[in-house]
């Protein structure tokens, strides 16, 4: 769990309306009333050069869609850019993926500055003068970069110190130590036939902890033995 005195979400989108979304519900939503995090959205378009708004033109080369400006891009981001501590963002396909790994960094940070992207994408040389990282959420498409925000915020909210009413529920989550997490069960005792793991009952903390660590293992070689060779 990370200490920060306030995380800051800064995203720069063209539907600025689309937040807080979900993030104002559930654990989210109360680390944003008790002030652990604060989200600022900046509209893209209020930047465009002309009365129409806007910010986006036919690619070079042809082909379909339209791609978003690089001047009016980094008018915007200059005009909001936090500082060198910051981690700056774009969220596209092209991009890492994204793992816990790199939220935990994330979330170590002041905040993040978190450029969202319309349409058939973003022009590069944007990308590149400004050094933003780019990040993949899924190897799927949507129709913008705001969903995959949402996502990537919540993500590091939940890391951030006074969000989670435990440190432990962290530490044995999926993906940490690079392993998913172990099954869990609760009440009913008997559901449809099926008892828990009689060793879950047993009171043995130790036997608890190693049948934990087993499943998490079976589970993580037979579901995503991937990431038993990535790094953490």
């Amino acid at each position: 769990m990370m200490k920060n005195d306030c995380f800051e979400a800064r995203v720069l989108t063209l539907f600025p309306e689309m937040f807080p979304g979900s993030l104002q519900y559930s654990l989210a939503g109360k680390a944003l009333h008790k002030n652990i995090w604060k989200l600022n959205t900046v509209n893209i378009r209020d930047y465009s050069e002309d009365k129409h708004g806007t910010v986006d033109d036919e690619p070079y080369g042809g082909g379909p869609g339209m791609i978003m400006r690089a001047d009016i891009l980094a008018k915007a981001f200059d005009d909001n850019d936090p500082g060198k501590e910051w981690e700056k963002i774009v969220l596209t396909p092209r991009g890492k993926p994204l793992t816990q790994s790199k939220i935990r960094d994330i979330s170590s940070k002041p905040g993040a500055i978190i450029v969202c992207g319309r349409y058939e994408g973003i022009d590069e040389r944007f990308i590149t003068a400004r050094s933003l990282e780019e990040i993949c959420i899924g190897d799927y498409i949507l129709s913008g970069g705001e969903p995959a925000a949402i996502i990537l915020i919540d993500a590091i909210v939940r890391l951030l110190m006074g969000t989670m009413g435990s440190d432990k529920s962290l530490l044995e989550e999926s993906f940490e130590n690079n392993l998913l997490e172990h099954p869990q069960y609760t009440r009913p005792y008997e559901w449809e036939g099926v008892k828990p793991p009689e060793v879950l009952l047993s009171g043995n903390h130790s036997e608890i902890e190693k049948w934990r660590k087993k499943k998490s293992l079976e589970d993580t070689k037979k579901r995503r033995p991937e990431l038993l060779f990535s790094e953490k």
